[in-house]
């Protein structure tokens, strides 16, 4: 698994951001957003394969950086929680804001959760 900071400039951020950030919420097996425009993704795909994802939903005046980097970082009143992917198939139930994730099954043990960084 791959660590890669992504970050991007949108000429219309108005029009496109949050379809840019659920793009980036599903390119890897984790996410962490630590700034507005910044993003830390966990992949198996290369920076080429994230880049043909990503550039389906930017628009020909937006910026886009992918690089793979260290787990470490210097953060500076900001914190990284990493989230897993949500799974596909959820409904919502029609025109809402909410987002419902899936009960667990049955018998399943729950997975621990994902640690927050820590500043130097």
């Amino acid at each position: 698994m791959r660590t890669y900071l992504i970050s991007y400039d949108l000429a219309k951020p108005h029009l496109i951001k949050h379809i840019v950030a659920h793009a980036i919420m599903a390119a890897g097996q984790s996410w962490a957003r630590p700034l507005e425009q910044t993003w830390y993704v966990r992949s198996n795909e290369s920076e080429e394969a994230l880049e043909a994802k990503l550039t389906r939903v930017l628009d020909i005046d937006d910026g886009l950086l992918i690089q793979r980097v260290k787990d470490d970082a210097i953060l500076t009143n900001t914190s990284i929680r990493w989230f897993k992917r949500r799974q596909a198939g959820v409904e919502t139930g029609g025109d809402t804001n909410i987002v419902a994730f899936p009960m667990p099954k049955a018998g399943l043990t729950d997975e621990p959760e994902l640690p927050f960084a820590e500043a130097c």
